[in-house]
């Protein structure tokens, strides 16, 4: 049972141990009497603090959760610099609330990283791989400095970047940020995946320039994405895009997937931003996946629709961009749209027009239909080329 009045302290430590607290932060560990933390963490208190140590068990949430019980007066917990960047002290206030965490952050790593190299912080991305998978550290331009997950993280990294046309990109590998043992290490994508140092301290992190620098705010142009021709094309998945209006932390399942350019659209659209891409072809899955990498979003590839939809968690919105006719398709999409939910598809065929159509006379919602022309070369002249029209029902249910 937790006590009213409990509180869980978190003071944020760096490589430099107890020579870099504050005093605020040394009396907090002066007077615990519990100090939870990594064994890493831990170690680099010194005599002086006296309370019992715990380290955290692995897996480390449930201990969270019974971070309080039985405990007689307050907790103490030591994190790595500023625990409230992608750190314990975030989890812990998810589960406490504000009222009951109260946090002495040390300076983060990510501040170290940029006095090292140079950087304003306020421009550069932060990207944590200590829980996320490496694609999601992919980019196509810009600054970051990214959080590894341990020793390997650099090389890994490298050989994606290099492997995903990044591999001008110039990257520093900054260990033991602020103690005694710090190094730093500058090398190109290509050249670190070339010759990986073996030596390599788990308590790293890596600045990265990403080279060559592509960014594109916006929808993208066809050719970014590798496709065999099943691709919605970049002037309609535009106006799908304003269709299916993604928020922040959505779901969306991408039905018929083809390239997954719709999938990666939508997850670079807005923070947090995910998807599923439901595809039958496997090499058009292979491909949404690299797809995918190529642009550090993360999507799930998953096998045929409907068929795997008991297996996927449930989506926010769903779009359906390639078997409409599918006998039970629309069914299916349909049963599993929570209430609220947003559902669009589109059609090129008049079977597949006529369906929806039926849809949107029994369930409502926004039917559309777009043409549009291209200015084609006609002998010596411009002339007007129609591309095939899209009919689009929209629907929240």
């Amino acid at each position: 049972m937790v006590m009213k009045g409990q509180m869980i302290v978190v003071v944020g430590i760096g490589a430099d141990g107890m020579a870099g607290l504050s005093p605020a932060s040394k009396a907090e560990l002066a007077r615990a009497t519990v100090i939870y933390g990594s064994q890493r963490q831990l170690d680099l208190l010194d005599g002086t603090v006296t309370p019992v140590r715990r380290a955290w068990p692995s897996p480390m949430l449930p201990a969270l959760r019974t971070l309080l019980d039985g405990a007689d007066g307050d907790v103490h917990v030591v994190a790595s610099g500023d625990p409230l960047l992608h750190g314990v002290g975030s989890s812990l206030i998810r589960l406490y609330g504000p009222d009951r965490v109260a946090v002495l952050p040390h300076v983060s790593s990510v501040t170290l990283a940029c006095s090292r190299v140079g950087w304003a912080v306020q421009d550069t991305e932060v990207i944590s791989l200590v829980w996320r998978d490496l694609p999601t550290a992919v980019r196509r331009g810009g600054q970051a400095v990214v959080m590894s997950r341990d020793a390997g993280t650099p090389a890994a990294l490298a050989k994606l970047l290099t492997d995903t046309g990044r591999g001008d990109s110039e990257i520093t590998v900054l260990e033991q940020l602020g103690g005694p043992a710090e190094r730093r290490r500058s090398a190109t994508a290509r050249e670190w995946a070339t010759r990986p140092p073996g030596d390599v301290d788990d308590l790293n992190v890596i600045a990265v320039r990403y080279l060559p620098d592509e960014r594109q705010f916006g929808v993208l142009p066809d050719d970014a994405y590798a496709n065999d021709g099943q691709i919605t094309k970049q002037p309609m998945r535009a106006l799908t895009l304003a269709a299916l209006a993604p928020r922040p932390g959505q779901l969306l399942w991408d039905v018929g997937a083809g390239s997954g350019s719709i999938a990666i659209e939508w997850c670079r659209s807005g923070p947090g931003c995910r998807a599923i891409a439901f595809e039958r072809d496997d090499k058009r899955r292979a491909r949404i996946a690299a797809n995918a990498a190529a642009f550090g979003v993360q999507v799930d590839v998953q096998f045929d629709a409907p068929e795997s939809f008991d297996f996927a968690p449930p989506p926010d919105v769903i779009f359906i961009g390639g078997g409409v006719t599918q006998p039970g398709l629309i069914e299916a999409c349909f049963e599993r749209l929570p209430s609220g939910g947003r559902l669009v598809a589109n059609a090129v065929t008049v079977e597949s027009e006529s369906l929806i159509a039926q849809w949107y006379t029994a369930y409502g919602g926004e039917l559309r239909r777009f043409a549009h022309y291209r200015g084609e070369a006609l002998g010596q002249f411009t002339g007007w080329r129609p591309v095939m029209p899209v009919t689009q029902w929209i629907t929240t249910k």
